[in-house]
């Protein structure tokens, strides 16, 4: 039911965050691409983190089924809990995994939006302000579940984008959420990608922006090693989703 919108994000962020040899000192004292590696070696050492896209391309906001917005704090291990929000009016749903175990919470544009026709509305109906419960095994919730594997993010941020040849520039510091910041800018292929790098050490991915025809993302980076909360939704705020999938199959 998931899209993974947040990797074309991290895609993108990979274009400024290539290899290149590690340095140390003030921001002053690096170049562009060191303070670029340093942030992707935190990016990829980190455990946890608290990630928030924002996706205003033109795909994103007419389309029911691909995220417009997302708000998670995902680990390494898997666990998340966070908000999505669709395009063109195709809802939201809240997300809470732990383990093997998921939970989801679509609201009601979303069932209508995911589940076509008149099951839509019967389901919306039935399944009303209650997560949907079950583990990762389960077609239904997997691709629910796969987006809060962090060390997958990870990964694509550490494959995606090309060899480290695009040029950088050093902006001047500004502040991002009342953090002091370096933006680093490059180009490829048509597409601007802004990284904002703290300029205080560890020089950490505060966030990155890309634009391009029908693109303009930006994805936010905070919490870095917080804890993913562990609390679950209760019991009876919940329905199996084996409950879902005998109500899909009878209407």
């Amino acid at each position: 039911m998931a899209s993974k919108a947040w990797v074309c994000a991290a895609a993108g962020a990979a274009l400024l965050l290539s290899s290149a040899p590690a340095a140390a000192g003030d921001a002053d004292d690096l170049s562009a691409r060191e303070l670029a590696t340093q942030a992707k070696d935190h990016l990829l050492d980190v455990e946890s983190v608290h990630l928030k896209l924002t996706d205003r391309g033109a795909d994103a906001r007419t389309s029911g089924t691909q995220p417009t917005s997302m708000d998670l704090s995902l680990d390494q291990a898997g666990d998340c809990v966070g908000t999505m929000r669709m395009g063109s009016d195709g809802g939201s749903v809240e997300i809470v995994k732990q383990g093997d175990e998921v939970w989801m919470k679509p609201d009601t544009a979303f069932w209508k939006a995911q589940v076509p026709g008149s099951e839509g509305d019967a389901v919306a109906k039935l399944f009303g302000n209650r997560y949907i419960h079950g583990s990762t095994d389960d077609a239904m919730l997997k691709g629910m579940a796969d987006i809060c594997d962090l060390t997958a993010f990870q990964k694509d941020v550490d494959t995606a984008g090309p060899s480290g040849d695009t040029p950088l520039t050093k902006g001047e510091e500004t502040t991002v959420d009342d953090t002091r910041v370096i933006p680093l800018k490059g180009s490829e292929d048509g597409m601007r990608t802004t990284l904002y790098v703290t300029s205080d050490a560890p020089h950490r991915l505060v966030s990155a922006t890309q634009k391009g025809a029908g693109t303009d993302m930006t994805l936010a980076f905070t919490d870095y090693d917080k804890p993913v909360p562990t609390k679950t939704p209760p019991a009876e705020d919940s329905v199996e989703v084996g409950k879902l999938r005998e109500e899909l199959e009878s209407v």
